[in-house]
């Protein structure tokens, strides 16, 4: 008896132990090959029906080994679509057996693998003839050349189309391999860049013509450009001001003020917790489309920030200062990386998945909450037809400046911006205690951490905010420890201390420019050093001998039919445009002559693709500024130079680069140029330098002249 109640405890020991460690997929129907996967979106197909692979070097070969086609289905966690078409087909069983019958399915991040997404995006707009979109989906032969590809479709679309490509491959696969052959070459014709047989020459009637291009669909009076939707395109506002503000071309300068005021006070900014949606559905800016992008903040960032240095708006201060308070409470971890995106959709009160559920707001609940003040609210937030969306939800948004608002309603500007901050606490408070945030796709991409970085130090070059620069400097440290291997590359992403991705090169040079913008505000050559290294691993790896652009991809990586050169600004702008930049910025700090041959070169090959379509070569066009308008190297030397410094960046100064040390220093750009106990300030454009002077005064009285 003794021994059979032995027995049995041990056996229910066993099975306790069993239960607790239960493997949590064991809990659904269905798991896949994705649960072993970091990305988030990923994650969230883990138990689809569908039998998903990841894309890897196994995948690719267990497709040619079984002679299958392969399916490859391409998203992110904050694409709305995306998840339609996962509710709609891929939780399907119908579907998904179907799918699995006949293809090696394959999901893909686009965040993680642009790569991937590069080429069958590339794919499907040559095959439709039309701009592609997300989700993007596409069919390979078995080797991985696509033959067929569209973006979102209806389950009774998708399942049309499964069954007649399956049954092409299976009656007439040599017409689909003539058809992968003649697709195959186009893809990589788009990925030609020409060399420009002509001698580099830069000329401003250039920018002036595209200008005239541009402007003809620009919407001046709510900003952006004269359509909907609207996407912010940070970039092309940076070039904007800073050509306005060198040329002194009031009605490009009230163009980009314009656009950011709407921006700023439209609803595509979270009027509550801070932080910009991806872009408008509207053209006053006021329904967004209500993911959070990383990429997006950290631009706008710096964009508000060197804006303000112009104009010294407050509104523009404090869209700076409620971006990152937003980034640091939501976007960032402990350790100092940034997480990639928020999601579109949120959860009602019912429970449901619902499209911008998190930021809406009913008359009903703010009239509880804000008691006495909703009708002070109601006007400034425009709780009326205005800011109307859809049943009884409003998305809050601004009309007025706070300083007309307060003479309208007889109050002081001091009194509005006490209440706007009590509103703003309430509505923050009970936002956080009774819904559930978007999802969180946190997953850390070194070139989106990269762009943000350069926010937080635009941020601290412009308000001299000690906590900006601390946040950058943990980053760039972050990125620094664990993005940057020991060959000198760098990986694309990180999560749970894994980085299982090679870096491309906009992580490169997202992460250069940061590095340099780092070095620009605290004097430190180890930044400088760091962006010179990875950019000398850039020409090694990345770089076309040829015509002097640079790859996306490593020359380590060689699973795709095709390397993409990535040379059009988007709202991330083009890789090449930003290693361009960085690349000239570089020759002047070494007085390296490839560096600046190779910068010229980038930029010469541009010429023939800027004035054919501008908006898509803003960031090529404020490098060309670099060749046509006056450049300055501004040097500080001496045991004050760390103080000069500070105060120079505070003046909007776009055309220049600025370096300072506070003891001698063997670096090119110093050399010769130190006297003990004087600090002195050295002002060089295009390669002329003036004798140098002592104070900022002076200085900027060279720069003016």
């Amino acid at each position: 008896m003794n021994i059979y109640r032995q027995f049995l405890l041990l056996l229910t020991i066993v099975l306790l132990w069993s239960c607790k460690n239960q493997d949590t997929s064991d809990m659904h129907t269905y798991t896949n090959d994705l649960i072993n996967e970091t990305s988030p979106y990923l994650l969230q197909h883990a138990h689809n029906p569908v039998d998903w692979k990841p894309w890897n070097e196994e995948t690719l070969a267990l497709a040619k080994k079984e002679n299958k086609l392969i399916l490859v289905s391409i998203g992110y966690s904050s694409c709305h679509w995306c998840h339609v078409m996962e509710h709609e087909s891929f939780e399907d069983t119908l579907v998904a057996n179907f799918m699995n019958d006949h293809f090696i399915n394959i999901k893909v991040d686009r965040e993680e693998r642009p790569d991937v997404d590069n080429v069958y995006m590339s794919a499907v707009e040559l095959m439709t003839g039309r701009a592609g979109g997300w989700p993007l989906n596409a069919i390979a032969l078995p080797d991985g050349r696509p033959i067929w590809g569209g973006t979102y479709f209806p389950k009774e679309d998708w399942m049309n189309s499964l069954e007649q490509v399956a049954t092409a491959f299976n009656e007439s696969p040599n017409s689909l391999v003539e058809f992968a052959d003649k697709l195959a070459s186009g893809i990589k014709t788009r990925d030609i860049v020409t060399p420009n047989p002509n001698k580099p020459k830069f000329e401003e009637d250039l920018i002036i013509s595209s200008l005239s291009t541009w402007s003809k669909y620009w919407d001046k009076e709510e900003g952006g450009i004269n359509r909907s939707p609207k996407f912010m395109m940070p970039n092309n506002y940076q070039f904007l001001l800073r050509y306005g503000h060198q040329t002194q071309d009031s009605t490009i300068l009230n163009y980009v003020h314009t656009t950011l005021e709407k921006i700023a006070l439209g609803g595509i900014q979270d009027q509550i917790g801070g932080g910009f949606a991806r872009y408008s559905t509207d053209k006053k800016w006021h329904i967004p489309h209500f993911e959070k992008m990383l990429y997006d903040n950290a631009q706008l960032v710096s964009l508000y920030s060197d804006a303000y240095l112009g104009t010294q708006k407050e509104l523009y201060k404090e869209t700076v200062y409620q971006t990152l308070d937003f980034i640091a409470r939501e976007m960032t971890t402990d350790e100092g990386g940034f997480y990639s995106a928020q999601d579109a959709d949120s959860l009602t009160p019912e429970g449901e998945l619902e499209e911008g559920a998190y930021y809406v707001w009913t008359e009903t609940t703010l009239r509880t909450l804000l008691k006495e003040e909703y009708d002070l609210f109601a006007s400034y937030y425009n709780i009326n037809d205005f800011g109307k969306w859809k049943k009884d939800h409003f998305v809050l948004i601004r009309k007025d400046s706070d300083t007309d608002f307060a003479k309208t309603h007889d109050i002081t500007l001091a009194s509005l911006k006490e209440k706007r901050t009590h509103w703003k606490q309430i509505l923050l408070r009970f936002r956080e205690s009774n819904k559930e945030r978007p999802r969180l796709d946190d997953k850390i991409l070194t070139g989106w951490n990269g762009l943000m970085t350069k926010g937080y130090v635009d941020a601290y070059r412009v308000f001299n905010d000690q906590k900006f620069l601390d946040i950058a400097l943990k980053n760039a440290t972050f990125i620094v420890d664990n993005m940057i291997r020991k060959d000198g590359g760098l990986d694309r992403n990180y999560k749970n201390g894994k980085s299982a991705i090679n870096g491309y090169l906009e992580d490169y040079a997202s992460t250069i420019d940061a590095f340099i913008a780092l070095f620009e505000v605290t004097a430190d050559a180890f930044w400088l050093e760091k962006a010179k290294q990875l950019t000398d691993y850039t020409f090694t790896h990345f770089q076309n001998k040829e015509n002097g652009m640079f790859f996306f991809t490593s020359d380590e990586d060689t699973n795709l039919i095709s390397r993409n050169v990535a040379y059009t600004d988007k709202v991330i702008p083009a890789s090449n445009s930003m290693m361009a930049k960085n690349i000239f910025t570089l020759s002047h700090y070494y007085l390296d002559k490839a560096y600046t041959q190779t910068a010229a070169k980038m930029l010469n090959n541009m010429q023939p693709e800027i004035d054919r379509s501008p908006t898509a070569f803003s960031n090529w066009l404020d490098l060309y500024l670099n060749y046509t308008s006056p450049y300055y190297e501004i040097v500080i030397v001496g045991p004050n130079a760390k103080e000069i410094l500070t105060e120079l960046n505070t003046y909007y100064i776009p055309n220049k680069l600025i370096a300072a040390s506070t003891s001698e220093s063997a670096q090119e750009i110093f050399e010769g140029r130190y006297l003990q106990n004087e600090t002195l300030i050295y002002v060089c454009v295009n390669n002329a330098c003036k004798l140098p002077v002592r104070s900022i005064p002076e200085a900027l009285e060279l720069i003016k002249s």
